[in-house]
């Protein structure tokens, strides 16, 4: 149970880095930038988003421990 859990919550975070990455290139073209500048302004949110799930899953790690 525990491992489909962690499944889940995975697939879960990674869906929701992707969309926020897509809202920020459709944003980006919006704006004006070039296919190449949205495409870096996505991968950098998909980054941040990822890392900051990971540091949230480190904080709780280490209070419910």
């Amino acid at each position: 149970m525990t491992v489909a859990l962690a499944l889940l919550t995975t697939a879960l975070v990674i869906v929701f880095a992707l969309l926020a990455a897509a809202g920020a290139a459709k944003l980006a073209r919006l704006d004006g930038a070039t296919y190449p500048a949205a495409l870096t302004r996505a991968a950098a949110t998909f980054a941040a988003v990822i890392t900051l799930a990971a540091a949230v899953t480190g904080a709780l790690a280490a209070l419910l421990a």
